[in-house]
């Protein structure tokens, strides 16, 4: 591709010429240039300014359209030219929820560089309805989520599964119940997962199915991280409700206490999303190597 058709889609991706600076590591001036000569290339103006901001216009955005997909087709071209001498080239941007992110992936992503060096890896992580989006967008390839949500234009593969724990921090009052009920949960302070998240999703409908409204939790606080609700256990007279995953080392170093929840069993699955449509070589051969690894 043409450097300012690169440069042009972090600009329309950013709205903005100065993230797109940052992102592009060149000067702002440096992208105005670029979008200019674009501009007078293609004969019509791509971007048009209403007050501080800027907004694609129609020949903007059908732009946008295009060289998103021969962004993609040049990916796929360097990826096919790598299997031709075993080498496997290319670029992979990877979309993974924040549980997915932090517990799960990272070592895989290691391995799977060792046995693919040459493609290069972009892991971009939020809730999962934030990734969901990034990939309608086609600003990831892949997107490696938590939630139970379906929508129609993206396709799910499952890949691992979870179950999601009442816990507890070791000094708690809590710390030495052997189960606690379903009632229970309407009383003891909690602190879950911010809205959005894949995990706040799956707890929700789980309590549904018990006729429980998660708004009528004693929620203390959402917090945006599982990392931020482990630290907050530490000195909290209360209860989470996480991943097992997320919490595995600290179980094991007594650290933190897991508490079994009478007749309440939150199990879900890890899943692969990719827009609907015909599979795409080099995400194809991540999905292979992360469905076969021992997580």
């Amino acid at each position: 591709m043409d450097y300012r058709d690169e440069v042009f889609l972090s600009v329309a991706e950013n709205l903005s010429f100065s993230k797109a600076a940052k992102d592009l590591f060149i000067s702002q001036p440096a992208v105005t240039k670029h979008i200019k000569e674009l501009e007078s290339r293609l004969n019509i103006a791509i971007f048009e300014r209403k007050g501080n901001k800027i907004y694609l216009t129609k020949a903007g955005e059908l732009t946008y359209e295009h060289l998103k997909k021969i962004k993609k087709q040049y990916r796929e071209l360097e990826y096919e030219l790598g299997r031709l001498n075993d080498t496997f080239k290319g670029t992979l941007r990877i979309g993974a929820s924040s549980t997915i992110s932090q517990y799960l992936i990272p070592s895989v992503i290691a391995k799977f560089h060792k046995r693919y060096p040459e493609i290069k890896f972009y892991l971009f992580n939020g809730n999962s309805f934030e990734m969901e989006q990034k990939l309608l967008k086609n600003e990831i390839d892949l997107a490696l989520v938590e939630n139970e949500s379906s929508q129609s234009n993206i396709k799910y593969i499952d890949f691992l599964d979870d179950e999601i724990i009442a816990c507890t921090g070791n000094n708690s009052i809590y710390a030495k119940l052997n189960f606690l009920s379903i009632s229970d949960l309407l009383n003891i302070p909690i602190v879950l997962r911010e809205k959005g998240s894949g995990t706040l999703d799956v707890i929700r409908k789980s309590l549904l199915i018990q006729k429980i409204n998660i708004d009528k939790l004693n929620i203390l606080i959402h917090l945006g991280s599982t990392e931020a609700i482990k630290n907050f256990l530490s000195d909290f007279d209360g209860i989470a409700m996480v991943s097992e995953k997320s919490v595995a080392k600290e179980i094991i170093l007594k650290e933190i206490v897991k508490l079994s929840i009478k007749n309440l069993s939150i199990k879900r699955k890890f899943r692969i999303a990719l827009q609907q449509g015909p599979d795409i070589l080099l995400p194809k051969l991540f999905i292979d190597f992360l469905c076969h690894y021992n997580l």
